[in-house]
């Protein structure tokens, strides 16, 4: 078996992508275990507070790293150590991201990387009521005892792959996952700077600096979680006091990915404005108000819209539906003082902002 590749996972101080603070790799030579490297880091600069949170699932303090080096002093050894190997890893996505938005926000080149998730190789194969990195590591036969410890997940990672190349038969790793039908995940290459910053990046850096440890614009709990999917929340009456002349008043509203704030609470603020929110678009939609960085002057829409409500709003406003799309410094714009997350860092001290309730 000519299985050779490198399983790569890594933890993040926050819920913004590009805020590693742990990251563990696992060689494999010929569908064995041949070297691993693990390292404890400081986040980039200005994206480096650490979420309570974070900090629960994998035990990674600020006070632990703080005399680690910068993601930025750990990168040429982690690239030295993948070298020519293609890069595995469970939710691959996720990785990749961790990989391209900490390289954007710390200024540095992408020498480029292809990768193969070990998540979609798990479901392909599998049959399990969950492809959760334990359970599917078990399936393997791989005992994962510290789940959220970057090494020991990225040796599940490998794990799973080694034991379903094993199962079917696969030469290598193209003809494992090629055979399953997967694609290829990729980190682009830039030199200076990249041609279209990450989702993850445009994203966080309209949210001003909620991440920087060295300020306190936002408390703890009102710390985005941009990693997962955002609470729905409950979609209120418009309220009977609102002002008519409100850009917001008598819309119906329909929010799709991560804000800067949590999406329960802009929707709070859609009623007090006499606005109805509903949590899918419908026919009666007339406004869609999407995250993940979406920006309106940016390429094409469909180019940067990913999820299903998204892609529902700007099919029906080719259809002729009077529905608008904006992006969320749109939609702040719109509620100017009553919007509550630091958008511009503070002139001189840090100002500590509490989101109504």
């Amino acid at each position: 078996m000519s299985l050779n590749f490198t399983a790569v996972d890594f933890e993040t101080a926050n819920g913004f992508r590009g805020s590693p603070c742990s990251v563990g790799l696992v060689r494999i030579r010929d569908g064995a275990e041949a070297q691993t490297l693990y390292r404890e880091l400081r986040p980039p600069e200005g994206y480096d507070r650490f979420d309570p949170k974070n900090v629960a699932v994998h035990g990674i303090t600020a006070e632990a790293v703080a005399s680690a080096p910068r993601f930025s002093e750990v990168f040429p050894e982690v690239i030295d150590f993948i070298g020519d190997d293609t890069v595995v890893a469970h939710n691959a996505s996720f990785d990749v991201e961790v990989f391209q938005a900490a390289l954007e926000v710390s200024g540095m080149d992408s020498p480029g990387l292809e990768s193969w998730c070990s998540v979609q190789l798990s479901r392909a194969v599998y049959d399990l009521p969950s492809h959760a990195l334990p359970r599917a590591a078990a399936e393997a036969g791989h005992v994962l005892s510290r789940h959220h410890h970057a090494l020991e997940d990225a040796r599940a990672s490998a794990a799973i792959v080694c034991d379903i190349a094993s199962r079917t038969g696969a030469a290598d790793l193209e003809e494992l996952f090629l055979a399953q039908g997967l694609e290829r995940l990729r980190l682009p290459a830039w030199s200076g700077a990249p041609d279209r910053v990450s989702r993850a990046t445009t994203q966080v850096r309209a949210m001003g600096p909620i991440f920087d440890s060295r300020l306190r614009t936002v408390p703890d709990e009102a710390l985005p979680d941009l990693l997962r999917w955002q609470d729905e929340g409950r979609n209120l009456p418009p309220a009977a006091d609102a002002d008519p002349r409100h850009p917001l008043y008598g819309q119906h509203v329909v929010f799709t990915g991560g804000l800067s704030i949590p999406r329960p609470e802009a929707k709070r603020l859609v009623a007090a404005h006499g606005g109805q929110t509903t949590s899918r678009v419908t026919a009666g939609t007339t406004i869609v108000v999407v995250g993940d960085g979406y920006t309106v002057q940016g390429p094409a829409d469909q180019e940067q819209l990913h999820t299903n409500k998204a892609r529902d709003a700007l099919r029906r406003r080719d259809l002729g539906q009077p529905l608008r799309v904006l992006d969320e410094s749109e939609f702040s714009g719109m509620l100017g003082r009553a919007w509550p997350a630091a958008t511009e860092p503070p002139p001189t001290a840090a100002v500590r902002l509490t989101p109504e309730r």
